[in-house]
C-alpha cells in the first residue's frame, strides 16, 4: 500500500511541472500492474475474473499508449461503431477509478474545483476533468457522449471538447420509452456513423456492424445466464470485479474479447461450489478502496456481492439485423433512463435472479439520480422481501469516505440478515416438531 501511495504522489507532483513525464510514469506503472495481473494472478478469483482484470487494464492503458486512436465516451454510449473504425473507447468513470486506485486523484479533484467546478459534482467527473486540465490525459481523436442517466455528462464532455479542441458528438436520449423515441435515437446513430467515418477516414460496413451487435447480444445473454446460475453457487470475489464487469459490459460490447470473457464465466460457474453465506446485490458504484467494505464483503464466505447494477442495465432482447435500432433501443429502454421506478424494478428483478438475500443502495457523492431515489428504492425492495441498506459515500474520492459510519452500518445490516435467517430456521424447526 505504501508503494502505491508513493507512486500516486509522484504522479500528482509531476503534473505540476512535467505533465508528459507524469503521463509516462502513469503508463509505466499501469503496464507493470498489467504484467502482475497476467503473471502473478490472484488465485482466489475465478479464471474468468482474472482474465477480466487484464481486459480492463488493457482498456485503460490504450488511451495512454495510442491517444490518436482513442475516443472519450460517456459510460453508457454504444461503442460498436467506434470499435469498427479502430477507436479505443474509454470513459470518465473507469479512468478515474484507476487514478483513485493509484492514489493519484486528490490533486486532480482540487484542480477541477480551483477552475470553478462545483464541489458537489460527481467525483469521477471532477477527477477526469482535473487530470485533463493538468496535462496528464493526452488529446483523444474525438468525444462521443449522451445525456443518459448522468447530469454531469452535459458539463463534462462539452468542457473536454472545448479544452482539447476536438470534434464531439452528442446523442440525445428522450426519457420516455416508446418506439418513436427509438427511431429518433437510431437516426442520430446513423449520423454518428458519418461523423466517425469523416474523422477516421474509415468506412463502417452495416454487415460488420450486424456481426458486432450479434456478439453484443450473445455477450449479454451469457452474462444473464451466469447471473442466474450463480444464485446457487459460491463465487469468491473482490470489490473491483463487479465494477470491471459494469465497465466492460458497456464499452467493450461487440468485441470478441468481451464475449470470450462471458463464455469463461459460464465455464467457471459450472465448477463453483454450492452457495455460501449471504448474497448482496449492489446498486450503483462500489467504493472499492474502502477498508470497511472490504472487511465485510471482500473474499468473505459469510457475505459476498453477487451482482452490480451497472453490469445489467439493458436486456439482450434486440435484433442485431437492425443494428442502429438495436443500439438505440438499449439506450431508450436502459434501466437508468426515465423514472427512478424503472431502475428500482430492474434492480429488484436482477437481485432475485442472483438469489440476493439483501441489497445495498450506494448513495455516491454528487449523484442526484441515486440520492433522490433512495427512500423509494428501500420501500420497493423491502415490499419484495429484499432488505435494503442505504449507504452514503463516494466511489472515487476518499475524503468523502466516512469509514467509521460505513463499518457500523454495513456490519449491522449483515448481522440483521443473519439474524433473520436464524429466526426463520427456528420457526421452520418448531413447525416441523409440531
Amino acid at each position: 500500500m505504501q508503494i502505491i501511495e508513493t507512486f500516486g504522489h509522484y504522479v500528482e507532483n509531476l503534473t505540476d511541472t512535467k505533465p508528459e513525464s507524469a503521463r509516462r510514469l502513469l503508463k509505466t506503472g499501469w503496464e507493470a500492474q498489467n504484467l502482475k495481473f497476467r503473471f502473478m494472478q490472484d488465485k482466489k478469483l475465478m479464471p474468468a475474473d482474472r482474465h477480466l482484470a487484464n481486459l480492463m487494464m488493457d482498456t485503460m492503458l490504450k488511451p495512454l499508449q495510442k491517444p490518436e486512436d482513442s475516443v472519450i465516451v460517456s459510460i453508457f454510449t454504444p461503442c460498436e461503431m467506434m470499435q469498427e473504425v479502430g477507436l479505443n473507447p474509454y470513459n470518465v468513470e473507469g479512468f478515474s477509478c484507476y487514478l483513485s486506485a493509484s492514489r493519484a486523484e486528490r490533486a486532480f479533484l482540487q484542480q477541477a474545483e480551483n477552475q470553478g467546478i462545483a464541489e458537489t459534482l460527481c467525483s469521477y467527473h471532477k477527477t477526469f476533468l482535473g487530470a485533463a486540465q493538468k496535462g496528464l490525459l493526452p488529446k483523444p481523436k474525438c468525444i462521443v457522449y449522451t445525456n443518459l442517466t448522468c447530469d454531469a455528462n452535459l458539463l463534462t464532455f462539452r468542457t473536454l471538447a472545448d479544452f482539447y479542441q476536438v470534434p464531439a458528438f452528442a446523442i440525445d436520449v428522450p426519457w420516455q420509452q416508446n418506439e418513436e423515441n427509438v427511431q429518433y435515437v437510431a437516426d442520430q446513430l446513423r449520423e454518428l456513423k458519418g461523423f466517425l467515418e469523416k474523422h477516421t477516414g474509415k468506412t463502417i460496413s452495416e454487415d460488420a456492424l450486424k456481426k458486432r451487435l450479434a456478439s453484443s447480444k450473445r455477450t449479454l445473454e451469457n452474462y444473464k445466464k451466469y447471473q442466474q446460475m450463480r444464485a446457487d453457487r459460491y463465487v469468491p470475489s473482490d470489490l473491483v470485479t463487479p465494477l470491471y464487469a459494469g465497465m466492460t459490459n458497456n464499452i467493450l460490447l461487440g468485441t470478441a474479447e468481451e464475449e470470450h470473457y462471458t463464455q469463461m464465466l459460464l465455464e467457471d460457474i459450472k465448477k463453483a461450489p454450492t452457495a455460501k453465506g449471504k448474497h448482496i446485490y449492489w446498486m450503483h458504484t462500489i467504493p472499492f478502496w474502502s477498508d470497511a467494505v472490504k472487511q465485510e464483503l471482500c473474499f468473505n464466505e459469510k457475505a459476498q456481492i453477487v451482482g452490480c447494477e451497472l453490469a445489467e442495465v439493458c436486456e439482450p432482447d434486440f435484433d442485431p439485423e437492425k443494428p442502429f435500432e438495436a443500439m438505440a433501443g438499449r439506450m431508450v429502454y436502459h434501466s437508468l433512463n426515465g423514472s427512478a421506478l424503472r431502475r428500482i424494478e430492474a434492480g429488484i428483478r436482477h437481485a432475485k435472479q442472483a438469489g440476493a438475500d439483501g441489497a445495498v443502495w450506494f448513495g455516491h457523492w454528487g449523484c442526484k439520480h441515486t440520492l433522490g431515489a433512495a427512500q423509494l428504492a428501500k420501500r420497493k425492495f423491502e415490499e419484495q422481501g429484499i432488505p435494503l441498506l442505504i449507504l452514503d459515500g463516494d466511489g472515487c474520492d476518499r475524503s468523502h469516505g466516512g469509514e467509521g459510519q460505513t463499518s457500523t452500518r454495513l456490519g449491522a445490516f449483515l448481522e440483521m440478515l443473519n439474524t433473520e435467517t436464524d429466526e426463520n430456521t427456528d420457526r421452520q424447526e418448531e413447525s416441523h416438531d409440531e
